[in-house]
């Protein structure tokens, strides 16, 4: 079948998702937070290092995602590295921003999880639709999807995972628990619904 040249994404398009996709993942974000969890990525080292310091998480994550700018350009080229860097920059603002803007009365740790991985997970969904992603280990499983065709979801699992078994030092062993269970709903996620082949990327 002849592919349609009309099924690229439009800039307005882009936009859309980059900033749907981060206000998803910023208010998963919040979820965890406000609950004391961690996630994986990038995202779960700035929760380490914001719950040992107090130091703020927005700007912790857009500093530990600069090293891996060169990869995403390297390998994925300077469009994908453009957006990837927009995205890292509103998620940094939106969860600086939110906040302000929405605060929890009651929110239980179990459902802040499961809702919350949901919402971080379709959120990374859009931006790896629109070539783009959270950066760090964002980037690094991306490339390797479309190197070795492994799926991002269940790579970027296995790092998650790791990283939100170091989160002992910090947290309890219950918050720990969670934070798997979170990790493993967000990238269940990815891994059911981003596969090499099966949607058209432009």
């Amino acid at each position: 079948m002849k592919k349609d040249s009309k099924l690229g994404h439009r800039p307005y398009e882009d936009v859309q998702a980059l900033l749907t996709g981060t206000l998803f993942v910023a208010f998963g974000v919040l979820m965890f937070g406000h609950t004391s969890l961690l996630t994986g990525g990038t995202a779960g080292i700035a929760f380490l290092i914001h719950y040992a310091t107090g130091w703020n998480f927005g700007l912790v994550f857009f500093l530990i995602n600069l090293p891996f700018y060169g990869l995403a350009w390297k390998r994925m080229g300077p469009t994908f590295t453009y957006k990837t860097f927009a995205a890292v920059g509103l998620l940094s603002l939106f969860v600086n921003l939110l906040p302000s803007l929405i605060s929890f009365q009651a929110l239980s740790a179990p459902l802040a999880a499961v809702l919350g991985g949901l919402l971080m997970g379709s959120g990374m969904l859009m931006l790896f639709r629109h070539r783009a992603s959270l950066g760090g280990f964002n980037v690094l499983v991306l490339y390797l999807q479309d190197r070795f065709g492994w799926r991002a979801g269940r790579v970027q699992m296995g790092f998650d995972c790791f990283i939100v078994l170091c989160s002992f030092a910090v947290v309890s062993w219950q918050q720990v628990g969670l934070s798997v269970l979170g990790a493993v709903v967000m990238n269940q996620t990815l891994a059911t619904n981003h596969r090499t082949g099966r949607y058209v990327t432009p």
